[in-house]
């Protein structure tokens, strides 16, 4: 058996090279590894879509409970309005009530004095005659 020389190492490369990219043009014409991409390429297709439907479904839904936040936001803000105008209207109505009654006190106090003060002085115009 003779051993290989430059020549032949080359030519046996070149050969193999030769082989490897035949292999490879022959499986990247083959017709079914065509139609496994295709089938690959629609998988992906129908995945893409179904994850752009569920992301407009999840965002339409977010926007429907920021909306719907909004609206209860408001009704809260007005019902809290309202509470606080009820209840500042009851205060004034209470401090309406407490000055008139202070103010009723006030004048039955000034009405006992002025009985008193006119039953001193008729005693003592009593005592001078």
């Amino acid at each position: 058996m003779r051993t290989p020389d430059l020549a032949d190492r080359l030519s046996a490369a070149r050969e193999a090279k030769k082989a490897l990219l035949e292999r490879a043009k022959a499986i990247a014409e083959n017709p079914e590894r065509a139609e496994r991409r295709k089938a690959r390429q629609e998988v992906v297709a129908a995945r893409n879509a179904r994850l752009a439907e569920r992301k407009a479904a999840e965002d339409e839904a977010r926007r429907r409970e920021a909306a719907e936040r909004a609206t209860r936001g408001a009704a809260e803000a007005a019902i809290r309005e309202a509470q606080r105008q009820a209840d500042e209207e009851t205060r004034a109505r209470l401090r309406a009530e407490e000055e008139a009654r202070r103010a009723a006190e006030e004048a039955d106090r000034e009405a006992i004095l002025a009985a008193r003060r006119a039953g001193r002085k008729a005693r003592k115009r009593k005592g001078k005659r």
